[in-house]
């Protein structure tokens, strides 16, 4: 089965923080919380100032790594929500992470940067398939993500819920930023490593 991440991003002022996160905890129930570092890697490209095509994130966990990559779905997407398809799958110690790199360095693949988020997640009381998070990304600032995981089937249902939890936070579409957290960081010239593989 494909799953489709039908997402849209807030970018918050601080002042708007606490505000909405009483809000959201009006419509939403707290689900977690908790802190995210993920070290990306890229395909290497001859003119270094353009941004990869190509990426992966591996996420350390408690007991094993995560790794993730998206493809953009951009025939899906509209002015305001995003459709990605996610392929994720873990890796439960060290030497296999070191043995995945190894044929990515191969591939041509490099440590690209680092994304540090802490989250809180909140549940829609409505359709528990969106999750809300209010989100603080190093260097970046505070945010709100909408996101629905459904199959296709269910698109236009993912929409239509995402748009009505920003109807009823009172969130402006210009405050919407789809822009991904990467390419942000890489705007900024932040290249936060962990230092894997270069």
């Amino acid at each position: 089965m494909v799953w489709l991440e039908v997402e849209t991003k807030i970018i918050l002022d601080d002042s708007q923080v606490e505000g909405l996160r009483n809000k959201i905890r009006k419509i939403a129930k707290f689900a977690k919380s908790g802190k995210k570092v993920d070290d990306y890697f890229a395909r290497r490209r001859r003119i270094k100032r353009l941004y990869p095509k190509k990426a992966f994130r591996i996420r350390a966990t408690k007991d094993e790594f995560e790794v993730n990559f998206k493809k953009h779905l951009k025939k899906l997407w509209t002015k305001d929500i995003v459709v990605k398809q996610e392929f994720e799958f873990k890796l439960k110690g060290e030497n296999e992470v070191k043995d995945l790199l190894a044929l990515f360095k191969d591939l041509g693949f490099r440590e690209w940067v680092q994304k540090t988020k802490w989250n809180e997640t909140y549940s829609y009381n409505k359709d528990k398939r969106l999750s809300i998070e209010m989100n603080r990304v190093k260097h970046l600032g505070w945010f709100i993500e909408m996101e629905y995981l459904c199959e296709r089937k269910d698109l236009e249902k993912a929409r239509e819920k995402i748009r009505e939890a920003m109807k009823i936070l009172g969130i402006p579409p210009e405050q919407i930023d789809n822009t991904g957290y990467t390419k942000m960081l890489w705007y900024k010239g932040v290249f936060d490593k962990r230092y894997f593989i270069d």
